[in-house]
């Protein structure tokens, strides 16, 4: 598919082969994606050079997954984090993220790239700190976006919003965990012992220019998240969401995608007024999510708050969710770690998307529900989310009659279907 820049081409009135192949999987009219991309409310995050699954995130869009993988400076492991990568995306993830901060950066990067078709994210300054956070210059972290565009990322995740003021701003604040977003914990160090603004908000013009020149989406990563209940919903959470919607605003000024990045924890009853307000100062920009997590003592089973959490947010227009695996908190996920946080993520999507797509979605429930008065097991299966533990389960203990093993022939639907005839 074509290497034109996409959102530039929208607002030329051009429908690129993008927003073709978007608009069949959404079952949107074509013109409709068209003037939702022009106006920056979705996006298409797709390297100009790279052959990519053409994804839409945004307004209208059913609600996107994404999983993390990358290997860490205590596991270094090319070949499983590859797996990661293609496990998740069997199992219904739309992204996929490169994290990797040990080992050989650019191999990693590159052989997933190579591995995976769907779109390919990655946090450029990671690579550029992973010698010295305190010795990066400003010039690291611009060569490292730009050597991850060359090599055909996709999207990636710039926290421009974490800057001298929000530093101050967390300074007087009474929060618990200070900061926990990695990349914005680099960028804090690196402004404090350089006594200097963050270069990717003070030079962002330079940042758009590279961006515009590979059409590379901007997430525009949360560095001042919340990371833990008792911080959520503060003062440097919301200087940082001001911030975040006027670069979003300036990105598409010059033409590039843009995602705003959101809050990690966020008690239940928060989450619709952050997504509310997100939506609000960045005019409508595609939402991207981890989690949120919604209690902070549930680890081992950090994917079920972060589901519960993105449905909620999902239902008040989040419109992309970041896995979250089993073992966030405790340790660098295993293959079955990304597995099953990939599919109570993609479960948690669908429940936004009853709310979101409504007809669309529910089409795939209404099947299911005609398909369990039928006693149709096989076509369950088929509709289910996870097809392979569905019939693994019902295997397991099986009737003697049409029915589950739970009731057998005292299946409440056999029973009326029978007194019906």
């Amino acid at each position: 598919m074509g290497g034109s820049i996409i959102i530039e081409a929208a607002r030329k009135g051009q429908i690129t082969p993008e927003m073709e192949y978007v608009a069949k999987v959404e079952q949107i009219d074509p013109q409709r994606i068209r003037n939702l991309v022009a106006s920056g409310r979705v996006v298409i995050p797709k390297n100009a050079s790279r052959d990519t699954i053409p994804v839409g995130i945004g307004e209208s869009m059913s609600v996107k997954i994404n999983a993390n993988v990358g290997t860490s400076k205590d596991f270094i492991d090319v070949e499983e984090e590859l797996k990661k990568a293609l496990i998740a995306v069997q199992y219904g993830a739309d992204t996929i993220m490169d994290l990797s901060t040990g080992g050989d950066l650019d191999e990693i990067r590159r052989n997933i790239l190579d591995s995976i078709k769907v779109p390919v994210g990655s946090v450029p300054i990671y690579q550029a700190a992973q010698d010295s956070i305190a010795d990066m210059t400003s010039d690291d972290m611009f060569k490292a976006v730009r050597k991850h565009a060359e090599d055909g990322i996709d999207f990636v995740t710039i926290h421009a919003g974490v800057t001298l003021d929000a530093l101050e701003q967390m300074k007087k604040s009474d929060r618990i965990l200070n900061v926990v977003s990695r990349g914005g914990a680099f960028t804090i160090a690196w402004m404090i012992h350089n006594e200097k603004e963050n270069p990717f908000y003070e030079e962002y013009d330079y940042l758009l220019e590279i961006a515009h020149e590979y059409d590379l989406t901007i997430s525009l990563g949360d560095g001042m998240r919340p990371g833990c209940i008792a911080d959520a919903s503060d003062q440097p959470e919301f200087m940082e969401f001001i911030t975040l919607g006027e670069l979003a605003r300036e990105a598409r000024s010059k033409d590039v995608q843009t995602l705003v990045e959101g809050p990690g924890h966020v008690p239940l009853d928060d989450i619709g007024l952050s997504v509310r307000m997100m939506k609000r100062l960045s005019d409508g920009a595609p939402l991207y999510l981890l989690g949120p997590l919604v209690t902070d003592i549930a680890p081992g089973y950090d994917h079920i708050t972060g589901a519960i959490g993105g449905s909620v947010a999902g239902m008040h227009g989040a419109d992309f969710l970041c896995m979250t695996s089993p073992s966030e908190h405790l340790c660098l996920p295993t293959v079955e770690d990304i597995k099953e946080g990939t599919i109570v993520t993609k479960i948690a999507a669908h429940i936004a998307d009853i709310v979101k797509i409504k007809d669309r979605a529910k089409k795939m429930d209404d099947q299911m529900a005609i398909a369990r008065k039928n006693l149709d097991w096989e076509r369950q299966f088929e509709l289910s989310i996870d097809p392979e533990i569905a019939r693994s389960i019902k295997n397991s203990r099986q009737s003697k009659s049409d029915a589950c093993s739970m009731c057998g022939d005292l299946c409440a639907i056999k029973i009326i279907q029978d007194a019906l005839r």
